[in-house]
């Protein structure tokens, strides 16, 4: 599940990204920075982490979960793109509200 937040003063968006799941951990990996894991925080069975990204974008991310590389995608996205290793990658899009 995706959450977005504009944040006008930065154009940029506060967006908080949830996977629930029984998984031991997860993190997300996304091109915005790099495809860098980010590690993110579990509560009640979902994982959660927050992430600012510049407005009118759109960029591709996966999860990572139990420390293998077992990869999953999000329901919730705003669309999916094939990548290079013949699986699809996540999409959340950031387009301003102006």
């Amino acid at each position: 599940m995706l959450k977005k937040k504009y944040v006008k003063s930065k154009d940029e968006y506060e967006v908080t990204f949830e996977l629930p799941t029984e998984a031991r951990d997860a993190v997300l990996v996304c091109e915005a920075n790099g495809w860098e894991p980010v590690e993110m925080k579990k509560s009640k069975g979902t994982f959660t982490v927050k992430m600012r990204l510049p407005a009118n974008g759109r960029y591709q991310y996966r999860y990572l979960i139990n420390n293998s590389s077992e990869w999953l995608n999000d329901d919730a996205a705003d669309g999916y793109a094939p990548n290079e290793h013949g699986s699809t990658n996540s999409i959340v899009e950031t387009y301003s509200v102006n």
